[in-house]
């Protein structure tokens, strides 16, 4: 198995930090007419098919993409969860309170819950946690505006900050939330391998780039829970082969973001389910620039990018004309969005920048990193043509994803074909935006387009320190239009192709509850998303 590590970085696969207040729109969309079951059975056996393999399984060392979520997610918990509704949840925590600055949040450790090696979860643990994530280089940027941690009493945590954080408990819905036994920080290689955690299931079996066996945990602190006996989660990188085995009967189920996928399988209603993620939960597609380097570092070519950028062609060509055209991070279903001022599709336009910038500058040209995946390639090379209409020449490099992470992160690059911006609440796009987190070439960067803008800044500063709800909405309009003035993003679409697809004999995927008996959020993640597992069942055993 290829295992990368780099340091100083965050969360990035995610790319998905779950974060936010207010109603979302997110139940899952399923198609089903199979016959309704008569309630939660005990027992059985499901085999998962996953995009990839996980960088490791440890939260403190190593890097999550939405498929480590979906694997560890069943060993390992978060302090905090997120309901259905997109507002954050106690979930290990018993409760989050802030005081009235919000620059200091209190931590309140639910008692009666052990690992599965038997240590009992207790409030000096979460300290150990918390204080692991902020000293760690791959989570330390995440964890910048803390500047300390307190243990009040044996169950109790405070965790003072530098300024006011509105949303600080969506940081710890996500790894930086994850909490571990005493073991799994000391000892990192081994819990990197084999983690130990509070959850549903206890870890049997991996094998890289095969398949990662869990089995059920018989001293799970939810009583009744899990349902399944066992989980086998199946490496299956390439999206066709997941799908015809899952028609051929070897897996249970399957992430995809192909249109195809979801229109074949949703018509076999009586066989399959199709769970896709809406709202907040939805990422973007688009092209990740450089604008530290030449030669979009000129803001015209920039906007000359995007107006040659014929966002309906993209989707009908590639999603079946599924998807909505993306103006911004957000969608127009979510409260924080604001219309306008994003540059339409206008070929003439988009050549006389390049025009004006070539009678400075000479011809323009750069390379475009792309997966080596043939439905991205497909997008990657509509693109390719679009721009090279409008006089720019684009080149294409293949790369595998850890390579074009690594390479976006350190500044290698000039554009890439990206997916991101999933957060419940847009304080969780605060790191990929701000510059005080965009370093030069070179060094390693979370602002991975390097763009510094003092406007684009100060209004994600009053985002997160507001608590007034009018405040914010006005402070993330004004990153919207400074986004869509200096297009450090060329946006497509909103990615909600990105499905679960189960037998129908699979139940409960979306539908799980929160131990306060609240719904959970359904799906989120990018592109495929992800769910947890520990109240899913299946029928006819």
């Amino acid at each position: 198995m290829k295992r990368w590590r780099m340091p100083a970085t965050l969360l990035l696969a995610a790319m998905v930090m779950l974060a936010c207040s207010g109603q979302r729109p997110v139940e899952p969309q399923s198609q089903s007419s199979a016959p309704a079951a008569t309630g939660p059975a005990q027992g059985g056996r499901l085999v998962y098919a996953l995009s990839a393999d996980a960088n490791g399984f440890n939260p403190v060392t190593d890097q999550f993409a939405a498929q480590s979520y979906s694997m560890t997610g069943t060993i390992i918990e978060t302090l905090v969860s997120v309901d259905a509704d997109g507002n954050w949840k106690p979930y290990l925590a018993e409760s989050l309170t802030p005081n009235k600055k919000y620059d200091e949040w209190t931590i309140k450790v639910r008692s009666g819950i052990s690992f599965s090696d038997g240590i009992s979860l207790t409030g000096d643990i979460v300290k150990a946690n918390l204080e692991a994530q902020k000293r760690s280089p791959l989570t330390a940027a995440a964890m910048m505006p803390i500047k300390s941690f307190e243990l009040t009493d044996p169950m109790t945590v405070k965790v003072v900050l530098n300024q006011p954080w509105v949303a600080f408990p969506y940081l710890l819905a996500v790894q930086t939330g994850m909490i571990v036994p005493p073991a799994s920080l000391t000892d990192l290689k081994t819990a990197s391998l084999k983690p130990v955690g509070t959850g549903p299931f206890i870890f049997k079996e991996y094998v890289p780039d095969n398949r990662m066996v869990v089995t059920r945990n018989p001293r799970y602190w939810q009583k009744g829970l899990p349902y399944l006996d066992e989980i086998e989660f199946r490496i299956l990188p390439d999206t066709q082969t997941r799908a015809q085995t899952l028609e051929a009967g070897g897996v249970d189920a399957i992430g995809t973001s192909r249109d195809e996928d979801l229109t074949k399988f949703g018509a076999m209603k009586d066989a399959y389910t199709v769970h896709r993620a809406q709202g907040m939960a939805v990422a973007e597609y688009m092209f990740l620039l450089n604008t530290a380097a030449a030669p979009l570092d000129d803001v015209r070519v920039r906007r000359a990018m995007a107006h040659a950028m014929d966002r309906e062609t993209v989707i009908k060509t590639l999603r079946g004309g599924m998807t909505e055209p993306a103006d911004g991070p957000w969608s127009k279903d979510s409260p924080w969005y604001a219309p306008g001022g994003y540059p339409s599709y206008d070929l003439a336009k988009a050549t006389a920048l390049v025009k004006e910038v070539e009678a400075e500058k000479g011809p323009i040209s750069f390379e475009l990193i792309s997966t080596p995946d043939p439905n991205t390639m497909q997008g990657v090379e509509l693109a390719q043509d679009m721009w090279r209409k409008a006089g720019i020449e684009v080149s294409i490099k293949q790369a595998d994803q850890a390579d074009l992470i690594n390479r976006a992160i350190t500044g290698n690059f000039s554009a890439t074909v990206w997916t991101q911006f999933s957060a419940q609440d847009p304080d969780g796009e605060y790191v990929w935006m701000h510059q005080a987190y965009a370093k030069p070439v070179g060094a390693i960067s979370l602002n991975m387009t390097r763009l510094k803008d003092d406007k684009l800044s100060a209004a994600l500063d009053a985002g997160r320190m507001s608590p007034d709800e009018a405040t914010r909405k006005q402070a993330y309009a004004t990153v919207q239009q400074r986004l869509r003035d200096q297009v450090p993003y060329v946006f497509i679409d909103h990615l909600n192709t990105g499905a679960i697809i189960a037998r129908s004999k699979v139940r409960g995927i979306g539908e799980h509850k929160l131990p306060s008996g609240e719904k959970g959020l359904p799906l989120t993640g990018s592109p495929i998303p992800y769910h947890p597992f520990g109240q899913l069942w299946v029928s006819g055993q």
